[in-house]
């Protein structure tokens, strides 16, 4: 019989950077789970992403188990990182901080295909392409 799921979590996390301290901890925590049970693995799988974010899924069970999924960096850090922004535009329909080309916005979704909820590539761009808008990024041909 399958342990049941008692809570989801979502965190963003420096990658091989997590310590016991927030946000891992405090979160951890309030689920009474061991959080260098979380800690070590996560830091050992990501520490070749060093410097980047990324996000992780984690599951708490009702015996304080838990599993985890790493989905890797965010798609807005990938944006910002391809076209070298620090950050997206307050006025994102007025106001536009860069360009990004669509063979830019190939590379990111050839990336992020597992993740995104895209039945081929040009719905996988057509995602990234709006997340882009949503940052006061110009889409291009």
């Amino acid at each position: 019989m399958a342990k049941q799921v008692i809570g989801n979590l979502k965190l963003r996390i420096p990658a091989g950077r997590a310590t016991a301290g927030p946000p891992v901890g405090s979160t951890l925590g309030q689920w009474g789970l061991n959080m260098m049970d979380f800690i070590n693995p996560f830091n050992e799988a990501t520490k070749d992403m060093m410097g980047k974010d990324v996000i992780v899924h984690i599951q708490v069970f009702e015996d304080r188990t838990f599993a985890w999924k790493s989905l890797g960096q965010p798609v807005d850090d990938m944006i910002r990182e391809k076209i070298g922004i620090k950050k997206g535009s307050g006025k994102p329909h007025t106001e536009k901080v860069g360009k990004i080309s669509r063979k830019q916005l190939e590379e990111i979704a050839e990336t992020k295909m597992k993740q995104l909820n895209a039945i081929d590539m040009d719905g996988a761009v057509k995602v990234i392409a709006g997340t882009a808008r949503s940052m006061g990024v110009e889409v291009t041909d």
